[in-house]
């Protein structure tokens, strides 16, 4: 199971989980123009996941880098654990009919916070500070509208609503 640290890490880019599924996928390294056709996204959010993903420390530039053959971005050995966990995790979403345009940035970390049991807004505020109570709202309609979380209100005075993860959500908070 991944830290909440890097599950942040993974969320805070668009193309990070995709990126690092693929790295695992060709081996522990491929070169910019095999990414880019194989993710299908745009060459300045490849470039600025693979700054970020760098600057955590999960991949790196081969330094051999000159053959057209040789990779060009390799993982390392911290990367490669996460590389695979993100590789698990882009699988069920593909089972879930979720793509990378699916992910906001704090998806992955509400679903790793709801995973034990479900919780109240303001909780999970405290719990993923930085987020702002906006990030947070628009991201639970988001998972709500894809069935990942369900809302209830609590007959408590004053009512209070409560966020827990669905069947499906369940199966995604495994994965991470």
């Amino acid at each position: 199971m991944l830290a909440i640290e890097e599950v942040r890490t993974l969320g805070e880019r668009r193309w990070a989980l995709p990126l690092l599924a693929a790295l695992a996928a060709e081996g522990g390294g491929a070169r910019f123009v095999v990414l880019l056709n194989r993710l299908g996204c745009a060459r300045s959010a490849l470039a600025s996941a693979l700054d970020h993903l760098t600057a955590a420390g999960w991949i790196e530039r081969n330094t051999g880098h000159g053959h057209p053959l040789r990779p060009e971005y390799l993982l390392t050995a911290k990367g490669a654990a996460v590389a695979e966990r993100a590789r698990q995790i882009e699988t069920v979403s593909t089972t879930l009919g979720l793509g990378p345009q699916s992910f906001q940035r704090w998806t992955l970390p509400l679903a790793y916070e709801l995973r034990g049991s479900a919780r109240r807004f303001t909780q999970l505020k405290t719990e993923l500070a930085p987020a702002t109570p906006r990030a947070l709202s628009l991201t639970l309609k988001q998972m709500m509208g894809q069935d990942l979380v369900s809302r209830a209100i609590v007959e408590d005075f004053p009512p209070a609503p409560i966020y827990g993860l669905t069947a499906r959500g369940q199966e995604l908070a495994q994965a991470i």
